[in-house]
């Protein structure tokens, strides 16, 4: 059983035609499968429009958020195998085999969005910027942190439940838990469309937000990747500040020097007791 999870809020214009497109592509797959929309609090009929085309509804009473509509979805799906995608009409349902394709070898497979897809400008830049970021953190090349196209084996994305947020940021966390903890994970190159309607997505507001869960993920699974280079920043800048005044000016060494680098120090200790809880929250779990 394939369950394919959408979250949809006031989607009503193009939700049916997504769900017929899905419902296209499976049926050439062959496997049996369940369509799972969760209208998130639409104040539209995007749940009848669902319902109209054959897809399971499960309405929240109210807007939740993206990521508890997905978690979720993720509760009621019967389906050892879990395909989550938008339901703006963004991603093509078309991909779908060839992300269950690899997912056999995997335990998930994201949509990696290519240079040709629809995407304004500043948010390919912020999209690269939290590549790069979570590729550092994570030990390995990450080609699309936030692509919310994705197939994933249905017992290790329940694993990570309570760690997804209620927000757009789930994709983030998903990806950085799956990767820190060992699963395997892959990527297939799409090209999506540009969404029907305004995004919902606010560069500022969403932006730090993804930042932030970049930097919770990290924490909780690899705390020194975090505390290391910030240890290290400020004990070179008081190292080098103490030389600069005694070399320099010709004064004392001074007080903000020495103190720069005992916190440096107490960063450090702090980061490698975090890795050892961690390691310890994994051979628990384990």
């Amino acid at each position: 059983m394939i369950s394919i999870i959408m979250p949809a809020y006031q989607e009503a214009a193009v939700i049916g035609t997504v769900i017929r497109r899905i419902q296209q592509t499976m049926d050439k797959v062959g496997q049996p499968y369940e369509i799972i929309v969760v209208d998130d609090g639409s104040p539209d009929n995007t749940a009848e429009q669902a319902r109209v085309a054959g897809a399971q509804v499960i309405a929240h009473p109210y807007n939740i958020g993206n990521g508890a509509a997905v978690k979720t979805g993720i509760r009621h799906a019967h389906g050892e195998i879990l395909v989550m995608l938008d339901a703006d009409g963004q991603h093509p349902p078309e991909e779908i085999p060839n992300l269950l394709a690899k997912l056999g070898r995997y335990d998930m497979v994201v949509g990696a969005r290519s240079r040709a897809s629809e995407s304004s400008f500043h948010r390919n830049m912020a999209n690269h910027f939290y590549n790069w970021f979570a590729s550092y953190m994570c030990g390995r090349q990450i080609e699309d942190l936030t692509s919310g196209f994705r197939a994933v084996k249905a017992e290790v994305a329940r694993s990570f439940l309570y760690l997804l947020p209620n927000t757009f940021s789930y994709p983030t966390t998903i990806t950085m838990a799956v990767v820190r903890s060992g699963y395997s994970l892959a990527y297939v190159p799409i090209t999506t469309a540009r969404r029907v309607g305004h995004s919902k997505i606010k560069l500022l507001r969403d932006g730090s937000r993804f930042l932030l869960i970049i930097l919770k993920v990290a924490t909780l699974f690899s705390p020194l990747k975090v505390f290391l280079p910030v240890s290290l920043l400020m004990f070179l800048t008081g190292f080098f500040y103490g030389l600069f005044k005694v070399l320099i000016l010709d004064m004392r060494y001074g007080p903000t020097s020495a103190m720069l680098m005992t916190i440096a120090i107490v960063v450090f200790m702090v980061g490698l007791v975090s890795e050892q809880v961690a390691q310890l929250r994994f051979e628990k779990r384990d």
